[in-house]
């Protein structure tokens, strides 16, 4: 009994360390591998090693596989050229393209991605716009229901997706508003396949205000969003329910260059800055969010560049920027180590996508799992 333990010790300690997809393969070579590898014990394991030594990591981009071509931003057919392609976090070499989970010609946007989970919908969200938790390692996805709670049409949707530790979930939340300010949030559980109401919305947020940008950390979703002349953060625990407000530090004026990811496991304000007191050179100002409170951190300083702009954090604390090329329509992605102040050229060219006044350029860090793979 011993020995058979041992074996499937060194068995489980050899698999944990292969990626997902050649994991994946091993189902097929017998039923007591299937089972081991399918059980939510090893995918967990499997999942852990991933996240705690940043393996199997790569960076999610929208990009322009055919780069070289003049952009044409006045033909509507020129975005059937953007793909959804992973690339190496270390060689940014292209590793594979992604196809959408049902085959479907249309185009998509990834509204989160977390443990190796991306939740896609439509490019330009509605209140019924279906939704696709999937997991692109192991070809498995699931499609929410259709919510049965919404009996009037929202002009305004935000979408966000993450697992929330605490509960030990997966959380889908979805912000719904009209021009006249009426709200609703849903939340929708991959554990229980449902979406829930949320009826206890504080009076603050029952108002006309503006969303930009978001971001899903440790079960809560974070906006940005401006009412009248003020920019505020707003958090919603997935989990408790609850809502926050957090008024962001008064140099924020502007969301011009204003980005709010997650740095040092602290969610974190980047605001670019078109004046610095060095000369001949630019700067990003950042703020991380410490017990309620905003701490701002040093300056990010780099040489003068108008076309820079900063579009996230990676996972090892990189800074995700992009130098956009307008008449081409694409974005170099840079990455930028905010300690040393080292600036890392990917080659990789983003696509520089607009729906009306909003401008989208996309790159997230992806963690390759085997979650879904036991239909969790």
């Amino acid at each position: 009994m011993a020995f058979t333990l041992r074996k499937k010790e060194i068995l489980i300690d050899v698999l944990v360390r292969l990626p997902a997809k050649s994991v994946v393969r091993f189902l097929c070579t017998c039923k007591s591998w299937s089972d081991l590898i399918g059980s939510s014990s090893f995918v967990s394991i499997h999942l852990k090693r991933n996240v705690t030594k940043h393996a199997h990591v790569y960076l999610l981009c929208l990009h322009h596989p055919n780069f070289e071509r003049q952009n044409d931003n006045d033909d509507p057919y020129d975005i059937e050229e953007l793909q959804w392609s992973l690339f190496s976090n270390e060689t940014f070499e292209q590793f594979s393209n992604l196809s959408h989970p049902l085959e479907n010609t249309e185009h998509y946007r990834i509204y989160g991605s977390s443990n190796g989970l991306v939740c896609i919908s439509d490019e330009i969200l509605n209140f019924d716009s279906p939704i696709h938790i999937w997991n692109p390692s192991v070809r498995k996805f699931k499609t929410p229901p259709m919510s049965t709670n919404i009996n009037m049409k929202f002009s305004h949707v935000a979408l966000q997706f993450g697992f929330h530790p605490g509960v030990n979930d997966y959380k889908t939340v979805r912000m719904m508003r009209t021009n006249k300010g009426a709200l609703a949030v849903e939340v929708y559980s991959l554990r229980t396949d449902s979406w829930k109401m949320i009826e206890a919305i504080p009076p603050w947020l029952k108002c006309t205000w503006q969303h930009y940008k978001g971001t899903f950390f440790n079960g809560v979703a974070y906006h940005i969003i401006k009412k009248g002349p003020i920019f505020s953060v707003i958090s919603f625990d997935s989990g408790s329910e609850e809502f926050e407000e957090f008024i962001v530090p008064d140099a924020i004026t502007s969301s011009w260059g204003l980005c709010i990811d997650v740095y040092n496991q602290q969610i974190c304000l980047l605001l670019k800055f078109y004046s610095c007191e060095e000369e001949g050179m630019d700067k990003i100002d950042s703020w991380v969010l410490q017990e309620k409170r905003w701490k701002q951190l040093c300056p990010f300083i780099f040489p003068l560049d108008d076309y820079y702009s900063t579009i996230g954090i990676s996972i090892d604390n990189k800074l995700l920027m992009q130098r956009t090329d307008y008449n081409m329509g694409i974005a170099d992605l840079h990455l930028c180590d905010y300690e040393s102040k080292q600036v890392l050229e990917t080659r990789i060219k983003l696509a520089l996508v607009k729906y009306g006044e909003i401008e989208f350029v996309f790159s997230i860090t992806y963690i390759e799992s085997l979650v879904l793979l036991n239909n969790y």
